[in-house]
């Protein structure tokens, strides 16, 4: 394999970063763009020592002040130094919106259809009898603005992550080196980012799994607006949906759908890291990688 533009051929007006090079820049992008909104986010009580979200206000903080930091970091390098077009990114026209809306409703429907096999393979249970646990967020007008409101704010921080990991690094990478190597760099990045001190290997493997099956999603379409869509519906209805947490992280509002409850060893359930840390997960992605990768990818140029 060769140098490849995979979303837009046209060529970078100023500086690329070496292949080797892009992975360290994203590392550094993330980190500082973090660390920036911590401190203010910590003084407030908004979060933790560990930089984990306080309570909802928290969480919605958390998603939209760092994640918004970073998105306008790197599309402000892609303009500045690197000085190419958006579409080269993945970020191309016309037609974006109704992609990622199109993503949206299927990341919604492929989460929710996760969740379903957990609790067929014995790992969930419904939380209580009766009416009490079936969509209990529908009883309460704020529950259902705070839901609506995560929505956005869900939009927001997957959109930022497809930009950041599928968008601008994939593209980097293989325009420097290959395709091959872009998926494997990005998905290494993508996975330290997501790694934590003792975190059990089924949960590793998922964040590995998620960004390979988002690489393939973004080089068959030609485009990231689909696989923005898709990681936005996966993460909100999988915050809200259920009351479990998403990554290891809960929103503490009713459930939209059904309230659940885990059983079962954590390589079922997922442990505290929800149904994304699952097996059932792992072997979602893994059919989902297969089928994607045995249709032939769009590319820019080749």
């Amino acid at each position: 394999m060769k140098p490849t533009a995979i979303y837009a051929p046209d060529p970078a007006q100023g500086w690329l970063p070496w292949g080797f090079l892009a992975p360290v820049l994203c590392l550094l992008f993330v980190v500082v763009t973090a660390l920036g909104p911590s401190l203010p986010l910590e003084h407030f009580g908004l979060a933790d020592r560990r930089g984990d979200p306080v309570g909802l206000t928290g969480l919605i903080a958390f998603l939209l002040l760092p994640f918004a930091a970073l998105g306008l970091v790197v599309l402000g390098w892609v303009k500045v130094v690197e000085r190419r077009p958006l579409a080269t990114i993945g970020l191309t026209r016309p037609g974006g919106t109704a992609i990622f809306l199109r993503g949206l409703l299927i990341g919604a429907a492929t989460i929710a259809a996760v969740v379903a096999g957990v609790w067929l393979a014995g790992g969930l249970r419904a939380g209580g009898l009766g009416a009490g646990s079936l969509a209990p967020a529908l009883a309460s007008p704020a529950a259902l603005a705070n839901i609506v409101l995560l929505l956005a704010c869900f939009a927001v921080q997957s959109s930022v992550e497809e930009i950041v990991f599928r968008g601008w690094l994939l593209s980097a990478v293989a325009r420097k080196l290959n395709v091959a190597w872009a998926i494997g760099l990005t998905t290494l990045v993508f996975t330290l980012l997501h790694y934590g001190p003792h975190q059990p290997w089924h949960v590793t493997l998922t964040s590995a799994l998620f960004s390979v099956f988002a690489c393939c999603w973004a080089l068959r379409a030609g485009n990231i607006w689909g696989v923005m869509g898709w990681h936005a519906g996966w993460n909100w209805l999988l915050a809200v949906g259920f009351e479990l947490p998403v990554t290891g992280l809960s929103t503490g509002t009713p459930a939209l759908l059904v309230r659940l409850i885990p059983q079962g060893p954590a390589w079922l359930t997922g442990g505290a890291d929800g149904p994304e840390g699952s097996v059932v997960c792992n072997l979602f992605f893994l059919v989902g990688i297969a089928l994607l990768a045995w249709r032939r990818p769009r590319v820019a140029s080749a």
